[in-house]
């Protein structure tokens, strides 16, 4: 597969992923997209010959990318991931997140792709993750999953200036 034939597929499985989370989500979900991908989700076995697998990939998530990007890291020696479950997971800096769950096997092989009769290739649509308690027919708000808490971001501040938040903390609730 070209890196311009996947990153069709990735547009088009974007658009519908983001259209289908319209059907659950409360949010204005923004018409600028990145990505997060988790990849290697399926910890493939090491020694199938029939797929290129990368070990190294196992339980890497690479966080908030392009659509380029998203094709740079995921198109390897013209072979792609089998299967790639895209769905929105968050808004953030009013971008709408898409997550990508990559198998592990890469293959060039158009018949490996699990949703390839749906026309979308490697990409199978699915929801956003339903929270807790969901009830059917009622839309909820989607969790963001990048947005720092106050104290982390005070905490990154007083460490550049060589101050460590716990041990004030700390400190000052000793003094009680």
């Amino acid at each position: 597969m070209t890196k311009d034939e996947f990153l069709k597929l990735l547009r088009k499985s974007s658009k519908s992923s983001y259209d289908f989370a319209k059907i659950y989500v409360r949010n204005k979900l923004p018409t600028d997209f990145k990505y997060s991908a988790n990849l290697n989700s399926s910890f493939d076995d090491p020694t199938l010959t029939e797929f290129d697998i990368y070990p190294e990939d196992n339980g890497k998530m690479i966080n908030l990318i392009d659509e380029n990007e998203v094709v740079e890291l995921l198109c390897r020696k013209g072979k792609v991931p089998v299967w790639i479950d895209i769905s929105v997971e968050s808004v953030y800096k009013n971008k709408t997140i898409f997550r990508l769950y990559c198998a592990g096997r890469y293959s060039d092989d158009e018949e490996e792709f699990y949703y390839n009769k749906q026309g979308t290739g490697s990409f199978g649509i699915k929801s956003p993750i339903l929270p807790i308690g969901y009830v059917e027919g009622q839309k909820f708000k989607l969790k963001n999953n990048y947005r720092k808490s106050l104290f982390t971001i005070l905490n990154e501040w007083f460490k550049i200036k060589n101050f460590d938040l716990w041990k004030i903390y700390n400190l000052i609730d000793g003094q009680k």
